[in-house]
């Protein structure tokens, strides 16, 4: 949606940034009378951080299921504000969303498994203490039985990126980039309709040429360009 992110409070005359606080609230009187005192810029992304201490606290000594019913709604909740156009200018796809993602599918997972696995458990433990970081675990490290929840992610996460840089694009259009991302979506529906699952390779190559993509799309760079559509064409 296109915002006024610069606000002056009209009841006391604080200014503040939207985009940096995403509240509409003023920061010194807590007043939600404001004006905007800037252009409309095009703005789907949303001041937010995921906080996940507690819960690691809790699985010290505990077991998946005892943080399940809390964390599954801060996943969800974080990844609703993410987006990728802040102040009218096309972020890249991130490891932070990609990783809160994939968490949100494999504790669900795991959650409905009548039997699970030490492997399994440690995943699930991994993306925990990665998701605030964003320190996505490599394809090799993904327990077979979980590569259905990272295909499922990814390709959810993806679909999102993909729908705002089209609409960013209606602003900034570059035929190459929309034929691109036709592709991208392509795969992505391919990747939906089995439910995630595909080969860890063919979700991989998804990201990274999503992330190339996004690349060109920021620097020009067409040698970024051929790399996406090169490894696009490499999918299932």
């Amino acid at each position: 949606m296109e915002i006024r992110g610069r606000r002056e409070c009209a009841d006391c005359g604080t200014r503040w940034s939207y985009y940096e606080t995403g509240s509409v609230s003023c920061p010194d009187c807590g007043s939600i009378r404001s004006v905007g005192v800037d252009e409309r810029k095009e703005h789907t992304d949303t001041a937010t951080t995921l906080e996940l201490t507690d819960l690691k606290t809790t699985l010290v000594d505990g077991e998946v299921r005892d943080v399940v019913d809390d964390l599954k709604p801060r996943l969800r909740e974080y990844i609703r504000k993410r987006g990728f156009v802040s102040e009218g200018e096309l972020r890249p796809l991130d490891d932070e969303i990609l990783v809160a993602a994939e968490l949100l599918h494999a504790v669900d997972v795991y959650d409905r498994s009548r039997e699970t696995t030490e492997e399994e458990y440690l995943y699930v433990l991994t993306l925990v203490n990665g998701a605030e970081s964003g320190d996505r675990p490599a394809p090799d490290d993904v327990p077979r039985s979980m590569a259905a929840a990272r295909g499922l992610a990814y390709a959810t996460v993806v679909s999102k990126y993909r729908r705002e840089a089209v609409t960013w694009l209606e602003a900034n259009p570059d035929a190459e980039a929309q034929t691109t991302l036709g592709t991208i979506r392509d795969h992505e529906k391919r990747m939906h309709a089995l439910e995630g699952d595909v080969p860890l390779t063919d979700s991989e190559r998804l990201v990274e040429a999503t992330k190339e993509l996004s690349e060109y799309l920021a620097t020009d760079e067409l040698d970024a360009l051929a790399t996406a559509q090169d490894r696009l064409s490499r999918l299932g």
